[in-house]
């Protein structure tokens, strides 16, 4: 299980990248003619674009997005430490705790946005049109914008404390929203697996196994309803932290070109109403295509992980203890007298090695 829980972890942030970058460039850009709402219309653009720009250009910007990812972790540390609140709760926290919980969280996420947003625009700028950003370029960026707290560097771009409210309000009720849907997933999952073990008790000999990955799918089943969700308020956040900051894209409609993100809006109700207005409700789904395969690539992850694991454990459950092989050493020396064994026996002093187990 451990094995499994890696893998998900390292394709929810290594290998669903592409998906990520390609969804974020779909959400903010604003005067493109395809909207990539299903896999197969952005699949012709992923193809040119790694012809034109090679496998590199759909890993842009993962190093500044684990980063963040370890920013804002490292965070959740040092409010827990100065304040003694709590960075993780379950069922049996105390309201007290778990409102303690829920400032920390939003705190570190306000602390955080200056620093996604110089993220983001690693992430969707394109490759040939920019200079390649540095490793810590993230945290210079970031701290520019925290620095100019109410008077941005550059013309366009929205001040700090008017990114803040929003992306605040946004993750935490994301958060939320994924706790509550998590742990409903959860208890349905262990419920099936529990109606499964008593109809089937010789398939479910590890109940330990069984529960951790129903917790895993129960986990994948919360990302993706969130996702879904509250895409079309990540696509308005996308556009106001991208905003001003001069960023040119790569132009999904073909994957040839590239294109400068030019916007005006000045918060996000003008943002919700102008892309109504321009692009359609549906404009706020743009890139939903990419979002569909990132997490089809991260259910196939999952189950090829869990059929290798189950068969490699198939395998060591099924070998005879190493006591009986050393005592019945068929390889061994002619001239040591050692006891000799037939297959029967074998099978036999293996199977009661199994039951004893």
């Amino acid at each position: 299980v451990i094995g499994v829980q890696w893998v998900s972890l390292v394709t929810e942030n290594l290998l669903g990248h592409p998906f990520i970058v390609q969804r974020r460039q779909c959400q903010v850009f604003n005067a493109s003619n395809r909207y990539h709402l299903h896999p197969l219309s952005l699949l012709p653009s992923i193809l040119h674009l790694h012809k034109r720009q090679g496998i590199t250009t759909l890993w842009k910007g993962v190093g500044s997005c684990v980063l963040v990812r370890g920013m804002s972790l490292a965070m959740d540390d040092i409010i827990s430490k100065i304040t003694g609140w709590p960075k993780e709760v379950n069922s049996r926290t105390a309201p007290k705790r778990f409102g303690q919980h829920i400032l920390l969280t939003c705190i570190s996420i306000g602390v955080i946005v200056p620093f996604y947003a110089a993220s983001l625009v690693e992430t969707v700028q394109s490759d040939i049109a920019s200079e390649k950003p540095g490793l810590f370029d993230v945290f210079r960026e970031g701290s520019i914008r925290l620095i100019y707290w109410s008077s941005p560097k550059k013309g366009r771009m929205l001040p700090a404390w008017a990114l803040i409210g929003p992306s605040v309000s946004l993750g935490i009720t994301k958060y939320l929203f994924n706790l509550v849907i998590r742990g409903v997933s959860s208890r349905i999952m262990r419920s099936r697996v529990t109606i499964l073990q008593t109809k089937h008790e010789d398939k479910f000999r590890n109940d330990i196994l069984e529960h951790q990955n129903a917790e895993i799918y129960a986990n994948l089943i919360a990302m993706l309803t969130t996702e879904v969700i509250f895409y079309p308020f990540e696509t308005i956040l996308h556009r106001l932290q991208l905003q001003g900051t001069r960023t040119i894209i790569d132009n999904l409609d073909n994957g040839y070109a590239v294109v400068p993100i030019l916007t005006n809006y000045q918060g996000v109700v003008d943002c919700y109403h102008t892309t109504k207005f321009s692009e359609g409700i549906f404009g706020l789904y743009k890139g939903f295509g990419a979002m569909i395969l990132q997490y089809v690539t991260h259910l196939t992850v999952l189950k090829l992980a869990k059929w290798i694991v189950s068969k490699i454990g198939e395998t060591l459950s099924n070998r005879p203890p190493s006591k009986i092989v050393q005592y019945y050493n068929t390889d061994g020396d002619i001239g040591n007298s050692s006891p000799s064994i037939s297959s029967a026996e074998l099978e036999v002093n293996s199977i009661g090695g199994s039951s004893l187990d």
